[in-house]
Formats: C-alpha cells, structure tokens, sequence
C-alpha cells in the first residue's frame, strides 16, 4: 500500500485546524488536528506522523516550548513546521534555534502550506542529488570529529554521540561535501532548504550559529565553519571518509 504522509497540525484556532485538515486531505495528504500541547502528546503516543506544523502563539505551552519538548524526546528528528506571526522575527529566529526545519508567517495561503510541507517532507528523507554520496555506513572525519551518515549523528573523540536535528544534519553535510569552497547564504538555503531567501531570512545564520555550538566552535574565532566577510561561509577542515566501527 502507497505511503499517505501524516501531517499533526497544532493550532489552538480552531477555524485554521478545520480548514487546513480540509485542505491537506483534498490534496492527498493525512491531517490530524490538536488544539494545545496536552492533545498533540496524546496523539503523537498513539500515532506515527511524518511532520508536525506547530503554531507559535497558544495558550499553556507555546509552540517554541513544544519544538524544545519534541527535539529532546523521542520525537527528535521528526520535522517541525512553525507558523509564527509575520511581524514576530524573533519567534522564528528562537524557532529555527531550536531545531525547526521551516517556518511560514501568518496569514498564510494553504497552497503555500502545502508547499512547503512537501518541500520539508523530501529534504527530510533525501539529500539534493548533487551532495549525495554512498551511504554504506560510512563516518565522515574532520577534525576532532565524525559524523555518522546512517545515524545522522555527531561522534566526539571520546567516542560521544552528539544529536543532530534534521536541518542541521543536512547543512553539515553541505559543508562536508564543499570543504575549503565558500558558500553564499542562497546557495546554503538553496541547498539545504530547497527555496530562495526571503528579505531580512536570517535563517542560514542561525543554522551556521547552531552547527558551531554543536562543534564547540568559537564564534570569534572558528575553526571548523568561518565566515568570509560579504561573501558567506566555508568549510575549513579537511574531510575523510572511513568505514563505521564495529
């Protein structure tokens, strides 16, 4: 039987959960409403969904404090879609920080929506075909560091799993697969996001900001992803490719 994606939308406006359910199940999608953070825990326990859009401005816990719930349990790499008010940077900016893959301002067409939903489904389970590379468990090292391509997950050199949400894993692997070359923020959004950059989309530095904290690189000083002034950013490390431990 053909895959149905399941969408969980958790939106406490009643009207917009009915019409974007509607709207998603017209166009072949499986929609699943929740109207606050208590509802979408009880149904996330009973069933398996393949994207979560999550409204920022509700009552109890809002949507930045259920991304932080849902990205330290188990539902850590499952993408989350964030609608956020269109005056509000700051949302998106806390959003993204804390491991959104995408956001969209409200008021919002449901095409868009729709849109991207599927653009973040198909970034989620495939790399662009130019940055793939065999996958037979392979660890790519840099540094004092490995990334584990079939577990999508940082290794220190303690031998430490460090997680990685799903944009980030994907704008790593970027990196790796475009070391020492400078990269442009459309080109990185392009790339990782699959869209091109709105004014004032601050999105690709947060992820940059996000990727060096994971790396425990000086912001001031990085060793691992600097900044080339007016032009973007490069990779700076070489990379190797080894098989996976046993």
């Amino acid at each position: 039987m053909e895959h149905v994606d399941h969408v969980l939308i958790v939106d406490d406006d009643g009207e917009i959960r009915e019409l974007v359910s509607a709207y998603l199940t017209k166009n072949g999608l499986r929609a699943t409403v929740a109207a606050d953070g208590r509802q979408m825990r009880k149904l996330l326990e009973a069933n398996t969904v393949d994207i979560i859009v999550l409204d920022v401005m509700m009552p109890g816990d809002d949507g930045l404090v259920l991304t932080r719930e849902l990205r330290a349990g188990k539902h850590k790499t499952t993408p989350i879609l964030m609608l956020t008010a269109r005056s509000d940077e700051t949302d998106r900016i806390i959003g993204l920080e804390m491991g959104a893959d995408d956001y969209l301002p409200k008021p919002f067409v449901a095409r868009e929506l729709l849109a991207r939903i599927k653009a973040v489904l198909r970034r989620t389970r495939m790399l662009p075909p130019n940055l793939q590379i065999s996958e037979a468990g392979q660890l790519l090292t840099f540094g004092d560091w490995q990334l584990d391509t079939i577990g999508r997950h940082l290794i220190d050199k303690q031998g430490t799993e460090v997680a990685l949400s799903g944009a980030e894993y994907r704008m790593l692997r970027v990196f790796i697969d475009h070391p020492q070359r400078v990269l442009n923020r459309d080109q990185l959004l392009n790339l990782t996001q699959g869209r091109e950059s709105e004014i004032f989309d601050r999105s690709i530095d947060l992820m940059v900001s996000r990727l060096r904290q994971r790396l425990g690189d000086d912001a001031r000083e990085p060793t691992y992803i600097k900044t080339v002034r007016s032009e973007g950013y490069v990779f700076s490390v070489p990379v190797e490719i080894s098989e996976p431990r046993q």
